[in-house]
């Protein structure tokens, strides 16, 4: 089932880009969405990113009332785009810490403008394409998912009926009724373990 809490996570992004503007240093605490979203892959998944991340929180909430929620184009998926994303946005941010080390607001301010930059494209894209258009690239996702492929697999059951009501709720449009039976489950590593599908499903098929 869904994580109860992640609709209201998105005040955490909104409390740090306001608090951070006039105490530049808070923006260090970043590095808690950085890390944990790659440390918790191992064994759930991108779980973080599902349930737990303020900016998805954000998307889901407010952006998705708002986006035409067109399929993601497959350029943002590609294993190319993604690792281009990774390099750029990783060797940006090094140059700029590299510069601003030893200065505590400086560091922070590095962050806040990944943070406010990123979280902006994710809003063009989300108001263009999908709300979770930004999420389909996110460098620390893509990280994720390397580490996601065998962790906490979504079992479907034989009683699904192939409705594709659980690609429909889900934020990536994945397909997880193709796996219907098979012992493996579903695998797929960017999925978001985030329970909409199980919810949405009418005939109670899928769990992981």
């Amino acid at each position: 089932m869904p994580n109860k809490i992640q609709p209201y996570l998105f005040w955490i992004l909104l409390a740090f880009l306001a608090i951070g503007y006039f105490y530049p240093a808070i923006g260090v605490t970043a590095i808690v969405c950085m890390l944990a979203p790659v440390l918790l892959a191992p064994f759930k998944g991108r779980y973080w990113c599902g349930n737990f991340c303020p900016r998805g929180s954000f998307y889901d909430t407010i952006l998705a009332k708002v986006s035409p929620k067109k399929p993601i184009p497959a350029f943002f998926r590609s294993k190319g785009f993604r690792l281009f994303m990774i390099f750029f946005i990783m060797t940006v941010f090094t140059v700029q810490m590299y510069y601003a080390w030893g200065d505590w607001p400086a560091m922070g301010l590095v962050f806040l403008r990944l943070i406010f930059i990123t979280t902006l494209v994710g809003i063009i894209l989300g108001l263009l394409f999908h709300h979770r258009t930004w999420c389909s690239f996110c460098p620390m996702g893509t990280m994720a998912s390397w580490f996601s492929a065998k962790a906490k697999p979504l079992r479907v059951d034989a009683a699904c009926v192939s409705c594709k009501l659980c690609s429909k709720v889900c934020p990536f449009g994945l397909t997880p009724y193709e796996t219907k039976s098979t012992d493996s489950g579903y695998l797929h590593p960017d999925c978001l373990k985030c329970g909409r599908c199980v919810a949405a499903c009418p005939k109670k098929a899928l769990h992981f």
